[in-house]
């Protein structure tokens, strides 16, 4: 391999990995925490799952992850979203 090829081929995998690194968050990740609040403050997921029901919702599954409510959900029109939730209040604060 030339000089020249080396070059490219490190400056290459340099761009690559600034593109990975720099990425949004994935599917599955809000990307960020929902609250800030302690989890003695939080409503239970049963609770949480109570007030995206009561939205229209159909829960597939849910949990809290990383200070998020995540429910995995069908909404009226039969699309698959997922919500975060502040488990402090039950808003949601963002949806995939």
């Amino acid at each position: 391999m030339t000089t020249s090829a080396k070059t490219f081929a490190a400056f290459l995998l340099a761009a690559v990995a600034g593109v990975a690194l720099s990425a949004p968050a994935s599917a599955g990740s809000l990307g960020r925490p929902c609250t800030d609040a302690p989890q003695s403050q939080w409503m239970s997921v049963d609770a949480l799952r109570a007030k995206v029901e009561a939205q229209g919702f159909k829960v597939n599954k849910a949990k809290i992850k990383k200070q998020c409510g995540e429910f995995y959900t069908t909404d009226k029109s039969g699309n698959q979203v997922e919500l975060f939730l502040n488990p402090t209040n039950g808003d949601i604060v963002g949806r995939l």
